[in-house]
């Protein structure tokens, strides 16, 4: 994992790397409309990217994840996490998580929410995260509401 950077998106050029992950993986792989994809929210939150240093794939962005914030819920909304596929069971979409997190908690922040995707509920449920609600349509996709309170 050393061959590995998780940081925040700082200029555009990484922005525009991130965006390469979501459009790879969700308009790619799982046929999201491309008008579902970007929102209002790209605007204001705060992204992370992970960089691989790895050997052909020299600073490449290979996986992103947002957060931010709304005063309604006084939690951090954790979203658009993506992995390109070869780099999926390594790992890293735990560190990034972690990274969100930390982020959210620098910023005064203890309760972390998000949508899961039914297929992958499991692994945020490895990370301590708890269903809420029933299970619902977005973007045409099964997700359900999970939630975690920051240990203290």
């Amino acid at each position: 994992m050393d061959d590995l950077t998780i940081k925040l998106v700082e200029t555009e050029a990484e922005m525009e790397g991130a965006l390469g992950v979501r459009f790879r993986v969700f308009v790619g792989e799982q046929q999201v409309p491309m008008e579902d994809e970007l929102d209002e929210t790209d605007a204001t939150a705060t992204h992370a990217i992970v960089i691989s240093n790895r050997e052909g794939h020299d600073d490449k962005v290979v996986a992103t994840g947002r957060v931010f914030y709304r005063d309604e819920d006084s939690a951090a909304r954790i979203g658009r996490m993506a992995v390109d596929i070869e780099f999926r069971r390594q790992g890293i979409g735990g560190r990034l998580l972690q990274f969100l997190e930390d982020e959210a908690t620098a910023q005064g922040v203890t309760t972390y929410i998000l949508n899961a995707q039914v297929y992958v509920k499991d692994f945020y449920s490895a990370h301590g995260y708890v269903e809420r609600g029933e299970k619902f349509l977005e973007a045409d996709i099964v997700h359900v509401l999970m939630r975690k309170e920051a240990v203290t």
